[in-house]
């Protein structure tokens, strides 16, 4: 791994406070240590253009990168392709996969977020046991492939290990697809525990909880991981991203998910709700008011044809979201920031939907509302400030869709018109992991990755 940086010199830099001219960020173990601005280059600089701070990936599925492109093929009506025949392609799949295997995965899938300017991620893992459900010896074996290959790629890691216990509302037994997901309370706590000691070997690492949905949940269990959460810890869970699941939840309980989560529990800032494509004009204000971040994952969403999240309510109530890669079926940062934009343009037919002020860039507003509730969700900071983990990423400012612009405009040209070329350098806690838009090990990993796949599809 490369040795960290000692200083770094941009024309500009977007500091918490905006766009600033002829940036130094100092870096010392691993952290910035100074932030200073209209102070030309020196001598022991390493000099580039733009600056910004990486972006939080709130919600993955490492392993799923692996099966990006086998579920493409329609089934025996298009009226039986859905959210629920992928999940079963996925169970079968899932099937063959070891900690070994994983690993590969993973160090694959976070490679890519790294190269497309992701610095931390939200590893929402339910992956937890051997293919005949059996737990291995080491509860947190699984976690522990996902840590190495976090280590090995330089990724930030906010683990969330998931409590999955049943297979619909109020309940219901566990299906045999989905027993190498299945914890009781108390096997989740060891799960737990085992997970905060593996993390004790990765920087700046964070352990979250995550109950799996209210249908892989009882309100009884909800509870206990609610209390096991404390104060500070962050909570993910996946609501209301499909109709039927919507339509499953008000015949379990009378109310819509989202309506029965608020009613139910003292939501905050440190809770992200995964989706929550399927919402009422009500329920979308009240989690907006709640402090809550939504967690939009538009590259998923489109592909497994969940429906759009209802911005314009969400946002008119001060609402606060962040972006994610969930399935991994493509892995691009700007494109997930691109396709929140556009969905909310075809469905609106009209333009610039996520910015809410006058004259106000799209690309700059979209980029940091993904700072800002990525940071919340993550329970990491996301900025260029002293103090923060130096998690930097350099846009490529000659790049013919950012050539002769500044500022938002440039993150307009990322966003909206340019390909993954336009990422120059990341650097994670100082270290450049990423240079002239490639990772330092990718050779390694995908040779890796390669001898994995090739057998697993055998």
């Amino acid at each position: 791994m490369h040795a960290s940086v000692a200083s770094l010199h941009f024309s500009m830099a977007m500091l918490p406070q905006g766009w600033a001219r002829d940036v130094r960020i100092t870096v010392g173990d691993g952290c910035i240590t100074g932030v200073e601005t209209g102070v030309e280059a020196s001598a022991d600089d390493e000099i580039h253009g733009a600056g910004i701070p990486g972006l939080p990936n709130l919600h993955s599925h490492a392993f799923q990168r692996a099966m990006a492109g086998l579920a493409e093929r329609r089934g025996s009506s298009n009226a039986s392709d859905s959210f629920w025949t992928w999940r079963d392609i996925m169970y079968r799949f899932v099937s063959r996969l070891g900690p070994a295997e994983i690993q590969a995965i993973a160090a694959l899938a976070y490679m890519e977020m790294l190269e497309s300017g992701f610095t931390r991620v939200g590893e929402f893992h339910y992956l937890h046991h051997a293919a005949d459900g059996t737990p291995y010896e080491d509860p947190a074996a699984m976690a522990a492939a996902l840590v190495q290959a976090a280590d090995e790629t330089g990724m930030a890691l906010t683990l969330l290990p998931v409590f999955y216990a049943h297979s619909g509302f109020g309940g219901k037994a566990p299906n045999a697809s989905q027993r190498r997901f299945v914890n009781s309370i108390d096997a989740y706590h060891q799960l737990w525990d085992a997970s905060a000691n593996i993390l004790k070997t990765l920087p700046d690492a964070v352990l979250g909880i995550a109950p799996h949905s209210l249908r892989a949940c009882t309100p009884h269990e909800l509870s206990v991981l609610i209390d096991m959460a404390g104060d500070e810890v962050p909570i993910h869970i996946h609501i209301a991203e499909q109709i039927q699941e919507v339509e499953d939840c008000i015949a379990w309980s009378g109310s819509r998910p989202v309506e029965w989560l608020l009613d139910h529990a003292a939501l905050s800032d440190r809770w992200c709700l995964v989706h929550a494509t399927h919402m009422t004009h009500a329920e979308a204000v009240a989690l907006a008011r709640s402090g809550a971040v939504a967690g939009l994952c538009p590259i998923t969403e489109a592909n497994l044809g969940d429906g759009l999240f209802p911005a314009e309510s969400f946002l008119n109530a001060a609402g606060t979201y962040g972006i994610g890669s969930d399935s991994n079926i493509l892995i691009d940062a700007a494109e997930e920031m691109r396709l929140l934009e556009y969905g909310q343009r075809l469905h609106h037919h009209r333009r610039s939907r996520l910015s809410t002020k006058a004259d106000e860039s799209n690309g700059g507003a979209i980029f940091r509302a993904g700072l800002t509730g990525g940071a919340k969700a993550l329970g990491a900071k996301a900025e260029l400030s002293a103090g923060c983990s130096a998690d930097i990423v350099s846009l490529q400012v000659d790049h013919p869709s950012l050539v002769g612009r500044e500022g938002d405009a440039w993150l307009d040209g990322w966003i909206f018109a340019s390909r993954q070329d336009a990422i120059d350098c990341v650097w994670r806690r100082g270290q450049k992991m990423v240079s002239n838009g490639r990772h330092i090990a990718r050779e390694t990993i995908i040779a890796r990755y390669r001898t994995v796949l090739t057998a697993l599809l055998a």
